[in-house]
């Protein structure tokens, strides 16, 4: 296994694997605060910042988010946060939060998420932001700052355009963990797998996903997320662009030629 470190401290905070699964142009990146539940301290924050940043512009194929020791992520570091308690902060810090998402739903390679323990508040958030995502049947997810007197304002915005309304706002108002069936029920996860087959299950997603030609991939990950937040003529307008243009790559072409020729299509890597 081939792990880089993302930091240049004495622990990095944030490690990368390129061959984790197996599968050619799989990138692992891991969240690594284990003594903290890989809570999002502003250094974590940066350094996933500058990660995700830089394997956007790679050849990675498809990459994965996961978290070390127990938990995937507990959210933002609220120590860190009580510390310096001002406006001018708190708006900095969950404006840093939000281009980190941002980056992730704005990435040509599918996010997968890769849910081994607890996913709370902004790790919960994390997981909603990821494209897609696979759990441990341990898992377990809550949006708890209601708890504390704290509104998941932020966790909402991806929670409510992956839950139902009533889900989305139960889990918002109770603060209430819900196992990693409701999760997949609800549509927060794709798949639950036993936490000893965790890596097989998402081995065998990114394998089927990094098979399909890059530009169909890219192109249609923009297009859903774009056409999403627009009305439905606006989104068919936009549907019927993308699908023009992606009719124009070589892969399409090949693909549609290979099917018509009865054989397996043989794409350019």
């Amino acid at each position: 296994m081939n792990a880089s470190p993302a930091s240049t401290g004495d622990t990095a905070l944030v490690t990368i694997e390129h061959d984790a699964y197996r599968v050619p142009g799989v990138v692992r990146v891991t969240m690594n605060r284990p003594d903290a539940f890989n809570a999002l301290s502003e250094a974590l924050l940066e350094e996933l910042q500058q990660t995700l940043t830089d394997i956007a512009k790679s050849g990675a194929r498809v990459v994965v988010i996961a978290g070390a020791g127990r938990a995937f992520c507990a959210g933002h570091d609220l120590k860190e946060m009580r510390a310096a308690p001002s406006l001018a902060y708190y708006q900095q810090l969950f404006a840093r939060c939000t281009k980190l998402m941002m980056t992730i739903q704005r990435m040509p390679q599918p996010v997968i998420a890769r849910v081994h323990g607890i996913a709370t508040a902004a790790g919960c958030q994390l997981v909603a932001m990821c494209d897609l995502a696979v759990a441990a049947d341990i898992a377990r997810f809550a949006v708890s700052g209601v708890n504390l007197g704290l509104f998941c304002a932020t966790p909402s915005v991806p929670l409510s355009r992956n839950l139902s309304r009533k889900a989305a706002l139960e889990m918002l108002l109770t603060g209430d963990f819900i196992d990693a069936f409701a999760a997949r029920q609800q549509g927060l996860v794709n798949r639950v797998a036993p936490a000893d087959a965790l890596d097989d299950e998402i081995a065998r997603l990114a394998a089927s996903i990094s098979a399909k030609p890059v530009e169909a991939v890219s192109a249609g990950k923009s297009l859903f997320y774009r056409q999403l937040e627009m009305g439905i003529e606006a989104a068919y307008q936009l549907a019927g662009q993308t699908m023009a243009c992606n009719m124009m790559d070589d892969s399409a072409l090949e693909g549609v030629q290979a099917f018509i020729d009865k054989r397996t299509p043989e794409w350019k890597r």
